[in-house]
């Protein structure tokens, strides 16, 4: 079985938006005004793609507050 891609989703300061980017990466995967949006039913889910994926949410402070996984199809 192939290793499930990792994503952490964070504040950026800079814009004051929440970006989803794939660990390893600059470049945001997806944007979201707030975190509510991002966390919203299935929107992370989709975000990650039918290969599934470990998504780190974190909190304002940058400090991890849960990781979620999505199992690919």
């Amino acid at each position: 079985m192939a290793k499930l891609p990792k994503f952490s989703l964070s504040l950026d300061k800079d814009r004051g938006d929440w970006v989803l980017k794939q660990d390893g990466s600059n470049r945001a995967k997806k944007r979201y005004p707030t975190k509510a949006d991002a966390l919203a039913a299935g929107v992370l889910a989709k975000a990650v793609g039918k290969d599934g994926g470990s998504v780190k949410i974190k909190k304002t402070n940058g400090r991890i507050q849960q990781e979620r996984t999505y199992p690919g199809r």
